[in-house]
């Protein structure tokens, strides 16, 4: 593709060079770059992609992104300025890959909890419609059924254009993706043409990146204001963000919700551990989710699915048949009769979600320990390393609140001391709460001591890795699965 129509969307500031020459590939990655690429130099929050524009030459760069010249220019070299090539990036590299966003429907969820299941369930029950889809989540991308491993809940701009043109390429009519704050911030979707977008809910996360609660809110909002008149935008009216969210949006706004008039409501009827029974715009359906906060993901993908043009009786019938995300409120029956749930909730508002569901069912059967049942819960808990620290003490104090007993443990502590973690958990809780409460680094150990303390009818809250098979310590992935670690415990 040549250099020029690569640029047709992007204002440039000057330019040095030949803007007819043919252009092979795009990168922001000097270490992938081949002969023939396109090299865009992003400042980044890490470091200057401006200094590795030398190296991208060595490697076979033949044109060069950026937002000033270098002081040394290579002849032959292409060089183009703009204003910002982080707001570039994306418009170049929809261009390079064919603008494949707009030759299928591509539907955003954005949001703090919630992301994942909607995304995922939208994929599975689009696929049970009888159509080719793709998914581009936190667990994993997926081109219909060949599984791509994910590094970040959104991709870079160019590997995002790549696996949607890829779908494409394998027939994908649907695609459905989590955004998150980051990558809207990051101007990681940018380029790109939604048929929709949902937002979940608002609560403190990110605070490290983002510095303040508003920006982070504002990064969320901007997904909205980005939609175009021909796309839709389902809200929460639960969510005091909610209507915030589409304020400025130009998209036809829906809203959903659990407790007050909206276009997509529901009511809860009667839940289990094995599922609920809800009411959704007055019909009745069984599902196999448990928990408040699933009526309202659940919600949100029946809304979605109607603004895709689904009968709502279809969908219903097929929102009877899908289950739980990978890691999210997902049980493990011991044979001693007490139950491990395994989740990622890893923000306060999550672990009360989750913890929230597990009394729902509990109380439904009348058999909470405070009523006099013989029934506990214990949570086993932490939190990431170099992450908002502001979280930590709030984190503990939901898990206490909630819980029988709780043990502290680490997370993924990343390049932090795990005991420091610990230590900033526990400084949330008074001395009262902390009778409680142990402690214990290792988590593996944590989790064999929470199934040593369980009796029959007990439920062990195992919370914040989820479907992460790997803990994260001084920047090396150690493989661990909470799963596999409880499924061995059950078997000894």
């Amino acid at each position: 593709m040549k250099l020029k129509e690569l640029l047709k969307n992007v204002e440039v500031l000057n330019m040095l060079g030949d803007a007819d020459i043919e252009i092979t590939g795009v990168n922001i990655d000097s270490r992938r770059i081949e002969a023939g690429h396109l090299f865009v130099a992003i400042p980044g929050t890490q470091t200057d992609g401006h200094k590795f524009i030398p190296k991208a030459i060595e490697q076979g760069a033949v044109a060069v992104l950026c937002e000033y010249f270098p002081n040394k220019r290579e002849p032959g070299i292409t060089y183009i300025a703009v204003e910002s090539t982080e707001d570039c990036v994306g418009e170049v590299a929809t261009q390079f890959y064919g603008t494949p966003s707009e030759k299928l429907k591509l539907v955003g969820v954005t949001g703090t909890n919630g992301k994942t299941t909607i995304a995922t369930l939208l994929y599975n029950m689009f696929r049970k419609f009888g159509h080719k889809c793709g998914l581009l989540s936190t667990v994993c991308n997926y081109i219909e059924d060949e599984a791509i491993a994910a590094d970040h809940t959104t991709p870079d701009p160019i590997e995002l254009n790549r696996l949607l043109a890829r779908m494409v390429d394998a027939g994908c009519e649907y695609a459905f993706m989590e955004c998150s704050s980051h990558a809207i911030a990051q101007k990681r979707i940018g380029g790109l043409h939604f048929a929709g977008g949902i937002f979940t809910n608002l609560t403190r996360d990110h605070l490290d990146y983002h510095g303040t609660f508003e920006n982070y809110r504002d990064a969320k909002k901007a997904f909205f204001d980005g939609l175009g008149k021909d796309a839709f935008a389902i809200t929460n009216a639960d969510d005091k963000n909610g209507l915030f969210m589409v304020q400025n949006c130009e998209a036809q706004i829906k809203t959903y919700s659990t407790r007050s008039m909206a276009d997509f409501k529901a009511k809860l009827i009667e839940c289990h551990f094995e599922g609920m029974y809800l009411d959704i715009n007055g019909k009745e359906v069984g599902v196999q989710f448990i928990g408040k906060f699933n009526v309202s993901n659940l919600l949100a993908v029946y809304g979605a699915a109607v603004m895709l043009g689904k009968n709502p009786d279809d969908i219903l019938l097929i929102l009877s048949t899908l289950k739980s995300v990978s890691g999210r409120l997902e049980p493990i029956r011991s044979p001693e009769g007490y139950t491990a749930i395994v989740d990622y909730a890893h923000t306060p508002d999550a672990l009360e979600n989750v913890l929230n569901a597990i009394h729902e069912v509990l109380d439904v059967r009348g058999t909470r320990k405070e009523e006099g049942g013989t029934r506990k819960v214990i949570t086993v808990c932490g939190a990431g390393g170099n992450r908002d620290k502001g979280k930590r003490p709030l984190m503990a104090q939901e898990a206490v609140k909630q819980s029988d007993r709780v043990i502290i443990t680490s997370d993924n502590p990343r390049f932090e001391e795990p005991q420091d973690i610990i230590n900033d958990m526990l400084e949330g809780l008074d001395a009262r709460q902390m009778k409680k409460v142990i402690s214990i680094v290792d988590r593996r150990e944590a989790i064999r001591t929470a199934c040593m303390m369980a009796e029959k009818g007990d439920v062990i809250l195992i919370a914040g890795k989820g479907h992460e098979d790997y803990q994260e310590i001084q920047g090396v992935k150690h493989h661990f699965d909470d799963k596999e670690v409880v499924r061995e415990i059950f078997s000894k």
